[in-house]
Protein backbone atom coordinates (compact mmCIF):
# COMPACT_ATOMS: atom_id res chain seq x y z
CA UNK A 1 0.00 0.00 0.00
CA UNK A 2 1.44 3.37 -0.61
CA UNK A 3 2.04 6.19 2.15
CA UNK A 4 0.18 9.43 1.28
CA UNK A 5 2.92 12.08 0.69
CA UNK A 6 2.58 15.22 1.69
CA UNK A 7 3.75 18.46 0.47
CA UNK A 8 6.07 18.76 3.64
CA UNK A 9 7.07 14.74 2.68
CA UNK A 10 8.11 15.78 -1.08
CA UNK A 11 10.09 19.03 0.28
CA UNK A 12 11.88 16.75 2.82
CA UNK A 13 12.76 14.21 0.23
CA UNK A 14 13.92 16.77 -2.07
CA UNK A 15 15.89 18.18 0.79
CA UNK A 16 17.94 14.75 1.38
CA UNK A 17 18.51 14.38 -2.21
CA UNK A 18 20.23 17.69 -2.70
CA UNK A 19 22.05 17.56 1.12
CA UNK A 20 25.50 16.43 -0.70
CA UNK A 21 25.46 19.36 -2.61
CA UNK A 22 25.40 22.11 0.60
CA UNK A 23 28.84 21.42 1.00
CA UNK A 24 30.86 24.77 1.09
CA UNK A 25 34.04 23.32 0.04
CA UNK A 26 33.18 21.92 -2.80
CA UNK A 27 34.70 23.60 -6.19
CA UNK A 28 32.30 23.75 -9.49
CA UNK A 29 33.44 20.39 -11.36
CA UNK A 30 32.79 18.98 -8.04
CA UNK A 31 28.96 20.08 -8.01
CA UNK A 32 28.66 19.51 -11.67
CA UNK A 33 29.75 15.88 -11.00
CA UNK A 34 27.46 15.78 -8.18
CA UNK A 35 24.11 16.64 -9.58
CA UNK A 36 25.03 14.36 -12.65
CA UNK A 37 25.13 11.75 -9.48
CA UNK A 38 22.07 12.54 -7.97
CA UNK A 39 20.48 12.91 -11.08
CA UNK A 40 21.19 9.19 -12.27
CA UNK A 41 20.74 7.86 -8.39
CA UNK A 42 17.04 9.55 -8.21
CA UNK A 43 15.82 9.36 -11.85
CA UNK A 44 15.22 13.46 -12.01
CA UNK A 45 16.69 15.78 -15.09
CA UNK A 46 19.73 17.45 -14.24
CA UNK A 47 17.98 20.64 -14.28
CA UNK A 48 15.58 19.43 -11.48
CA UNK A 49 18.74 18.90 -9.75
CA UNK A 50 19.77 22.30 -9.57
CA UNK A 51 16.51 23.99 -9.73
CA UNK A 52 15.79 22.44 -5.94
CA UNK A 53 19.40 23.83 -4.86
CA UNK A 54 18.78 27.41 -6.22
CA UNK A 55 15.58 27.22 -4.52
CA UNK A 56 16.52 25.99 -1.40
CA UNK A 57 19.53 28.57 -1.34
CA UNK A 58 17.40 31.27 -1.74
CA UNK A 59 13.45 30.18 -0.03
CA UNK A 60 15.00 27.39 2.13
CA UNK A 61 12.78 24.66 2.91
CA UNK A 62 9.22 25.90 2.06
CA UNK A 63 10.73 26.59 -1.30
CA UNK A 64 11.02 23.02 -2.31
CA UNK A 65 7.40 22.22 -1.33
CA UNK A 66 5.62 21.69 -4.47
CA UNK A 67 4.16 24.88 -5.76
CA UNK A 68 0.90 24.61 -7.26
CA UNK A 69 -1.76 21.81 -8.15
CA UNK A 70 -0.04 19.56 -5.79
CA UNK A 71 -2.64 16.38 -5.00
CA UNK A 72 -2.21 13.67 -2.68
CA UNK A 73 -1.27 10.20 -4.34
CA UNK A 74 -4.15 7.62 -4.23
CA UNK A 75 -2.56 4.71 -2.21
CA UNK A 76 -4.85 2.31 -4.52
CA UNK A 77 -3.33 1.00 -7.27
CA UNK A 78 -6.03 0.66 -10.27
CA UNK A 79 -7.26 -3.07 -11.05
CA UNK A 80 -5.49 -3.19 -14.14
CA UNK A 81 -1.81 -2.42 -12.50
CA UNK A 82 -0.36 -5.43 -13.42
CA UNK A 83 -1.04 -4.96 -17.45
CA UNK A 84 -0.47 -1.33 -16.68
CA UNK A 85 3.15 -2.50 -15.43
CA UNK A 86 3.68 -4.74 -18.23
CA UNK A 87 3.65 -2.62 -20.82
CA UNK A 88 5.29 0.05 -19.39
CA UNK A 89 8.41 -2.53 -18.85
CA UNK A 90 7.80 -2.89 -22.76
CA UNK A 91 7.93 0.73 -23.41
CA UNK A 92 11.10 1.14 -21.29
CA UNK A 93 12.91 -1.61 -23.33
CA UNK A 94 11.92 -0.11 -26.59
CA UNK A 95 13.45 2.88 -26.18
CA UNK A 96 15.80 2.87 -22.94
CA UNK A 97 15.62 6.92 -22.09
CA UNK A 98 12.11 7.22 -22.30
CA UNK A 99 10.89 9.05 -19.15
CA UNK A 100 8.56 7.59 -16.70
CA UNK A 101 6.49 10.40 -17.42
CA UNK A 102 6.38 9.61 -21.13
CA UNK A 103 5.50 6.12 -20.29
CA UNK A 104 2.01 7.38 -18.21
CA UNK A 105 1.77 9.44 -21.06
CA UNK A 106 1.60 6.81 -23.55
CA UNK A 107 -0.13 5.02 -21.52
CA UNK A 108 -2.63 7.44 -21.23
CA UNK A 109 -3.35 7.84 -24.77
CA UNK A 110 -3.48 4.30 -25.43
CA UNK A 111 -6.71 4.63 -22.53
CA UNK A 112 -4.78 1.91 -20.18
CA UNK A 113 -4.59 4.02 -17.61
CA UNK A 114 -6.81 6.54 -16.36
CA UNK A 115 -5.55 10.13 -16.27
CA UNK A 116 -4.40 11.30 -12.51
CA UNK A 117 -4.34 7.37 -10.97
CA UNK A 118 -0.77 6.19 -11.33
CA UNK A 119 1.77 8.77 -9.87
CA UNK A 120 5.49 9.19 -12.01
CA UNK A 121 6.83 7.92 -8.21
CA UNK A 122 4.46 4.88 -7.99
CA UNK A 123 5.37 3.70 -11.92
CA UNK A 124 8.80 4.32 -11.04
CA UNK A 125 9.39 2.66 -8.24
CA UNK A 126 7.45 -0.49 -9.40
CA UNK A 127 9.84 -0.85 -13.01
CA UNK A 128 12.71 -0.36 -10.25
CA UNK A 129 11.82 -3.93 -8.50
CA UNK A 130 11.08 -4.95 -11.52
CA UNK A 131 14.77 -4.08 -12.78
CA UNK A 132 13.54 -1.83 -15.37
CA UNK A 133 14.83 1.67 -13.64
CA UNK A 134 16.80 3.90 -15.52
CA UNK A 135 19.89 3.46 -14.22
CA UNK A 136 19.48 -0.06 -14.55
CA UNK A 137 18.40 -0.07 -18.27
CA UNK A 138 21.24 2.06 -19.08
CA UNK A 139 23.56 -0.90 -18.26
CA UNK A 140 21.76 -3.17 -19.76
CA UNK A 141 21.87 -1.16 -23.24
CA UNK A 142 25.56 -0.70 -23.39
CA UNK A 143 27.21 -2.65 -26.53
CA UNK A 144 28.17 -5.86 -25.80
CA UNK A 145 25.30 -5.74 -22.94
CA UNK A 146 26.19 -5.80 -19.58
CA UNK A 147 29.73 -4.93 -18.91
CA UNK A 148 31.75 -8.08 -18.18
CA UNK A 149 34.28 -8.25 -15.49
CA UNK A 150 37.81 -8.49 -16.06
CA UNK A 151 40.97 -9.74 -14.31
CA UNK A 152 44.84 -10.16 -14.98
CA UNK A 153 46.38 -12.72 -14.28
CA UNK A 154 49.30 -11.60 -13.19
CA UNK A 155 50.40 -9.06 -10.60
CA UNK A 156 52.20 -6.11 -12.65
CA UNK A 157 50.14 -6.50 -15.58
CA UNK A 158 48.03 -4.08 -15.01
CA UNK A 159 47.72 -0.56 -12.28
CA UNK A 160 44.65 1.40 -11.93
CA UNK A 161 44.59 4.78 -10.57
CA UNK A 162 42.76 7.13 -9.27
CA UNK A 163 42.40 10.47 -7.35
CA UNK A 164 39.68 10.46 -4.00
CA UNK A 165 38.68 13.40 -2.57
CA UNK A 166 39.07 13.59 1.38
CA UNK A 167 38.74 15.07 4.72
CA UNK A 168 38.82 18.18 5.39
CA UNK A 169 42.17 19.18 7.61
CA UNK A 170 43.16 22.23 9.92
CA UNK A 171 46.20 22.48 7.92
CA UNK A 172 45.63 25.74 5.34
CA UNK A 173 46.60 29.48 6.64
CA UNK A 174 46.13 30.17 9.69
CA UNK A 175 44.79 26.73 10.49
CA UNK A 176 41.61 26.98 7.77
CA UNK A 177 40.03 23.78 7.54
CA UNK A 178 41.64 22.70 3.46
CA UNK A 179 40.28 19.44 2.19
CA UNK A 180 42.83 16.28 1.16
CA UNK A 181 43.19 14.33 -1.98
CA UNK A 182 44.43 10.45 -2.00
CA UNK A 183 45.94 9.73 -4.97
CA UNK A 184 46.19 5.97 -5.16
CA UNK A 185 47.52 2.46 -7.32
CA UNK A 186 46.31 -0.80 -7.24
CA UNK A 187 47.49 -3.92 -8.88
CA UNK A 188 44.34 -5.13 -10.85
CA UNK A 189 45.05 -8.78 -10.37
CA UNK A 190 45.52 -9.28 -6.86
CA UNK A 191 43.83 -5.98 -5.53
CA UNK A 192 47.23 -4.75 -3.77
CA UNK A 193 47.63 -1.39 -3.41
CA UNK A 194 50.93 -0.22 -4.48
CA UNK A 195 51.09 3.33 -3.49
CA UNK A 196 48.42 5.21 -1.75
CA UNK A 197 49.00 8.49 0.06
CA UNK A 198 46.84 11.97 1.47
CA UNK A 199 47.93 14.78 -0.03
CA UNK A 200 47.10 18.63 0.12
CA UNK A 201 46.42 19.30 -3.55
CA UNK A 202 44.87 17.51 -6.37
CA UNK A 203 48.00 18.59 -9.06
CA UNK A 204 50.15 16.45 -11.52
CA UNK A 205 52.52 16.26 -9.25
CA UNK A 206 50.92 13.56 -6.31
CA UNK A 207 50.12 11.31 -9.38
CA UNK A 208 54.15 11.68 -9.83
CA UNK A 209 54.87 11.10 -6.09
CA UNK A 210 52.68 8.00 -6.06
CA UNK A 211 53.36 6.72 -9.35
CA UNK A 212 57.24 6.70 -8.08
CA UNK A 213 56.21 5.24 -5.23
CA UNK A 214 54.63 2.24 -6.39
CA UNK A 215 57.63 1.59 -8.84
CA UNK A 216 60.74 1.67 -6.48
CA UNK A 217 59.04 -0.52 -4.18
CA UNK A 218 57.03 -3.07 -6.73
CA UNK A 219 58.46 -2.48 -10.25
CA UNK A 220 57.21 -1.53 -13.37
CA UNK A 221 53.76 -2.47 -14.15
CA UNK A 222 53.10 -3.67 -17.96
CA UNK A 223 50.32 -1.08 -18.27
CA UNK A 224 48.41 1.80 -16.26
CA UNK A 225 44.51 1.95 -16.81
CA UNK A 226 43.45 5.70 -15.40
CA UNK A 227 40.82 7.83 -16.06
CA UNK A 228 40.13 11.32 -18.28
CA UNK A 229 41.21 13.74 -15.53
CA UNK A 230 43.63 16.38 -16.25
CA UNK A 231 46.06 15.18 -13.50
CA UNK A 232 46.66 11.97 -16.12
CA UNK A 233 46.55 13.61 -19.52
CA UNK A 234 49.44 15.51 -18.43
CA UNK A 235 52.36 15.54 -21.28
CA UNK A 236 54.78 14.49 -18.21
CA UNK A 237 53.21 11.24 -17.52
CA UNK A 238 52.76 10.42 -21.38
CA UNK A 239 56.40 10.94 -21.59
CA UNK A 240 57.41 9.07 -18.37
CA UNK A 241 55.38 5.70 -19.66
CA UNK A 242 56.95 5.74 -22.91
CA UNK A 243 60.94 6.20 -21.39
CA UNK A 244 59.64 3.04 -19.17
CA UNK A 245 58.08 0.83 -21.60
CA UNK A 246 54.61 1.10 -19.55
CA UNK A 247 51.27 1.32 -21.62
CA UNK A 248 49.79 4.32 -20.83
CA UNK A 249 45.54 3.56 -21.02
CA UNK A 250 42.65 5.70 -20.50
CA UNK A 251 39.10 4.74 -19.42
CA UNK A 252 36.20 5.64 -21.61
CA UNK A 253 34.47 9.44 -20.81
CA UNK A 254 31.26 8.42 -18.53
CA UNK A 255 32.27 4.73 -18.82
CA UNK A 256 33.83 3.81 -15.48
CA UNK A 257 32.91 0.08 -15.23
CA UNK A 258 36.53 -0.42 -15.88
CA UNK A 259 38.15 0.80 -13.22
CA UNK A 260 35.96 -1.10 -10.65
CA UNK A 261 38.51 -2.31 -8.93
CA UNK A 262 39.89 1.11 -7.72
CA UNK A 263 36.71 2.16 -7.51
CA UNK A 264 35.97 -0.24 -5.05
CA UNK A 265 38.55 0.20 -2.84
CA UNK A 266 38.00 3.94 -2.71
CA UNK A 267 34.45 3.06 -1.25
CA UNK A 268 36.67 0.40 1.12
CA UNK A 269 38.27 3.89 2.21
CA UNK A 270 35.19 5.52 2.98
CA UNK A 271 35.49 3.16 6.00
CA UNK A 272 38.76 4.12 7.38
CA UNK A 273 37.85 7.75 6.68
CA UNK A 274 34.74 7.17 9.11
CA UNK A 275 36.82 5.14 11.48
CA UNK A 276 39.80 7.85 11.44
CA UNK A 277 37.48 11.04 12.09
CA UNK A 278 36.91 10.08 15.17
CA UNK A 279 40.34 10.97 16.30
CA UNK A 280 40.38 14.08 14.44
CA UNK A 281 43.53 13.92 12.87
CA UNK A 282 45.39 17.81 12.47
CA UNK A 283 48.23 17.07 10.52
CA UNK A 284 48.86 15.56 6.86
CA UNK A 285 51.51 13.00 8.48
CA UNK A 286 49.17 12.15 11.43
CA UNK A 287 46.66 11.15 8.87
CA UNK A 288 49.15 9.70 6.38
CA UNK A 289 50.51 7.32 8.98
CA UNK A 290 47.11 6.49 10.13
CA UNK A 291 46.25 5.21 6.54
CA UNK A 292 49.41 2.96 6.00
CA UNK A 293 48.77 1.43 9.56
CA UNK A 294 45.09 0.81 8.34
CA UNK A 295 46.60 -0.54 4.89
CA UNK A 296 49.02 -2.45 6.36
CA UNK A 297 47.44 -4.60 8.92
CA UNK A 298 43.73 -4.16 7.85
CA UNK A 299 42.58 -3.93 4.13
CA UNK A 300 46.04 -5.98 3.26
CA UNK A 301 45.32 -8.64 5.37
CA UNK A 302 41.11 -9.06 5.06
CA UNK A 303 40.15 -11.98 2.72
CA UNK A 304 38.54 -10.89 -0.29
CA UNK A 305 36.08 -11.88 -2.39
CA UNK A 306 37.13 -11.43 -5.55
CA UNK A 307 40.16 -13.82 -4.70
CA UNK A 308 38.41 -16.66 -3.86
CA UNK A 309 39.13 -15.24 -0.28
CA UNK A 310 42.81 -14.56 -0.26
CA UNK A 311 44.14 -11.93 1.42
CA UNK A 312 45.94 -9.29 -1.59
CA UNK A 313 48.81 -9.51 0.24
CA UNK A 314 49.51 -13.14 0.17
CA UNK A 315 47.96 -12.74 -3.46
CA UNK A 316 50.59 -10.29 -4.28
CA UNK A 317 53.05 -12.25 -2.70
CA UNK A 318 52.75 -15.48 -3.54
CA UNK A 319 52.64 -14.36 -7.53
CA UNK A 320 55.08 -15.72 -9.22
CA UNK A 321 55.61 -13.31 -11.86
CA UNK A 322 59.16 -11.66 -11.37
CA UNK A 323 59.23 -7.68 -10.69
CA UNK A 324 60.64 -5.59 -13.18
CA UNK A 325 62.39 -3.30 -11.06
CA UNK A 326 63.45 0.14 -13.38
CA UNK A 327 67.32 1.12 -13.44
CA UNK A 328 67.90 4.33 -11.09
CA UNK A 329 68.84 6.59 -13.81
CA UNK A 330 65.79 5.59 -16.04
CA UNK A 331 63.60 6.29 -13.39
CA UNK A 332 65.06 9.50 -12.04
CA UNK A 333 65.07 10.77 -15.78
CA UNK A 334 61.39 9.53 -16.60
CA UNK A 335 60.37 11.60 -13.43
CA UNK A 336 61.84 14.76 -14.37
CA UNK A 337 60.01 17.61 -16.32
CA UNK A 338 61.65 19.79 -18.86
CA UNK A 339 61.21 23.31 -18.93
CA UNK A 340 63.17 26.11 -21.44
CA UNK A 341 65.47 29.00 -19.90
CA UNK A 342 67.56 31.96 -21.52
CA UNK A 343 70.69 32.20 -19.90
CA UNK A 344 70.86 35.94 -19.11
CA UNK A 345 74.34 38.15 -19.00
CA UNK A 346 75.51 37.04 -15.29
CA UNK A 347 75.57 33.53 -16.72
CA UNK A 348 72.30 32.52 -14.81
CA UNK A 349 68.90 31.58 -15.19
CA UNK A 350 65.62 32.15 -13.12
CA UNK A 351 63.16 29.29 -12.46
CA UNK A 352 60.79 28.64 -10.75
CA UNK A 353 61.58 31.38 -8.77
CA UNK A 354 64.91 31.32 -7.99
CA UNK A 355 68.41 31.65 -9.60
CA UNK A 356 70.61 29.28 -10.90
CA UNK A 357 74.09 29.91 -11.72
CA UNK A 358 74.91 27.87 -14.81
CA UNK A 359 77.88 29.60 -16.41
CA UNK A 360 79.56 32.19 -18.84
CA UNK A 361 79.84 30.16 -21.69
CA UNK A 362 76.15 30.28 -21.77
CA UNK A 363 75.13 33.41 -22.13
CA UNK A 364 72.63 34.80 -23.95
CA UNK A 365 71.65 30.76 -24.44
CA UNK A 366 68.93 28.97 -24.47
CA UNK A 367 69.09 26.01 -22.42
CA UNK A 368 67.00 23.66 -21.19
CA UNK A 369 66.05 22.65 -17.42
CA UNK A 370 65.76 19.10 -16.35
CA UNK A 371 63.85 19.20 -13.03
CA UNK A 372 62.34 17.39 -10.11
CA UNK A 373 59.20 19.42 -9.25
CA UNK A 374 59.80 18.06 -5.39
CA UNK A 375 62.61 18.41 -5.22
CA UNK A 376 64.09 22.27 -6.99
CA UNK A 377 67.45 23.05 -5.04
CA UNK A 378 68.97 21.42 -7.72
CA UNK A 379 68.51 20.98 -11.63
CA UNK A 380 70.07 19.31 -14.35
CA UNK A 381 70.98 21.99 -17.50
CA UNK A 382 71.34 20.91 -20.83
CA UNK A 383 72.60 22.42 -23.83
CA UNK A 384 74.04 20.87 -27.06
CA UNK A 385 77.07 21.96 -27.37
CA UNK A 386 78.28 20.78 -23.36
CA UNK A 387 77.50 18.02 -21.38
CA UNK A 388 74.82 17.69 -18.92
CA UNK A 389 75.89 19.75 -15.65
CA UNK A 390 73.82 20.17 -12.56
CA UNK A 391 73.05 24.15 -11.42
CA UNK A 392 72.43 24.68 -7.54
CA UNK A 393 70.07 27.41 -6.33
CA UNK A 394 72.20 30.84 -6.15
CA UNK A 395 72.70 32.01 -2.76
CA UNK A 396 72.07 35.63 -3.26
CA UNK A 397 74.97 38.22 -0.88
CA UNK A 398 77.13 35.12 -0.77
CA UNK A 399 79.16 36.47 -3.81
CA UNK A 400 78.10 39.72 -3.00
CA UNK A 401 80.40 42.80 -4.18
CA UNK A 402 82.35 40.11 -6.67
CA UNK A 403 81.72 39.76 -10.59
CA UNK A 404 82.72 36.60 -12.21
CA UNK A 405 85.02 36.96 -15.13
CA UNK A 406 83.99 35.76 -19.04
CA UNK A 407 86.52 32.65 -19.44
CA UNK A 408 89.91 33.70 -21.18
CA UNK A 409 88.37 32.32 -25.07
CA UNK A 410 85.17 34.03 -24.78
CA UNK A 411 86.16 37.41 -23.22
CA UNK A 412 87.72 40.33 -24.84
CA UNK A 413 91.44 40.42 -25.65
CA UNK A 414 93.85 42.83 -24.58
CA UNK A 415 94.79 44.78 -28.28
CA UNK A 416 97.43 47.56 -28.89
CA UNK A 417 95.72 48.58 -32.37
CA UNK A 418 92.96 48.45 -34.32
CA UNK A 419 92.73 45.92 -36.66
CA UNK A 420 90.07 47.55 -39.04
CA UNK A 421 91.98 50.61 -39.03
CA UNK A 422 95.14 48.60 -39.85
CA UNK A 423 93.15 46.88 -42.62
CA UNK A 424 91.83 50.03 -44.08
CA UNK A 425 95.66 51.74 -43.92
CA UNK A 426 96.62 49.01 -45.33
CA UNK A 427 94.28 48.78 -48.48
CA UNK A 428 94.30 52.25 -48.79
CA UNK A 429 98.57 52.36 -49.33
CA UNK A 430 98.30 49.54 -51.66
CA UNK A 431 95.70 51.33 -53.71
CA UNK A 432 97.81 54.50 -53.94
CA UNK A 433 100.85 52.47 -55.36
CA UNK A 434 99.07 50.61 -58.04
CA UNK A 435 97.58 54.24 -58.99
CA UNK A 436 100.63 55.48 -58.98
CA UNK A 437 102.21 52.95 -61.45
CA UNK A 438 99.90 52.87 -63.64
CA UNK A 439 100.42 56.85 -63.74
CA UNK A 440 103.67 56.20 -64.35
CA UNK A 441 103.59 53.36 -67.12
CA UNK A 442 101.08 55.73 -69.28
CA UNK A 443 103.61 58.63 -68.94
CA UNK A 444 106.41 56.41 -70.66
CA UNK A 445 104.27 55.19 -73.33
CA UNK A 446 103.40 58.67 -74.19
CA UNK A 447 107.21 59.39 -74.61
Amino acid sequence: MNKIQTPDDVAAARLRMITPLLDEGLDASQVIEIKKKISEDHEVSYRSVSRYLDTYKTEGFAGLKPKTGYKRASNKLPDNFPEILEQAVILRRECPTRSVSDIIRILELEELIVPGTVSRSTLQRHLQSKGFGASQVKLYSKKGAASRRFAKTNRCMLFQGDIKYGPYLPIGVDGASKQVYLSAFIDDATRYVVAAKFYDNQKVEIIEDSLRSAIMHYGKPDKIYVDNGKQYRSEWLKKACDRLGIRLLFAKPYAPEGKGKIEAFNRTVDAFLAEVALDKPKTLETLNDYFALWLKEHYHKRPHSGLDGLTPEVAFRSDKRALRFADASDLAEAFLHTETRKVDKTGCISFDGKMYEVGMKLIGRKVEVHYDPTWTDEVEIHHKDFEPFKAKVLKIGSNCGTRQSLPEDVGPLEVQSSRLLSALNKDNTTGRTKNQRAVSYNAIGGQ
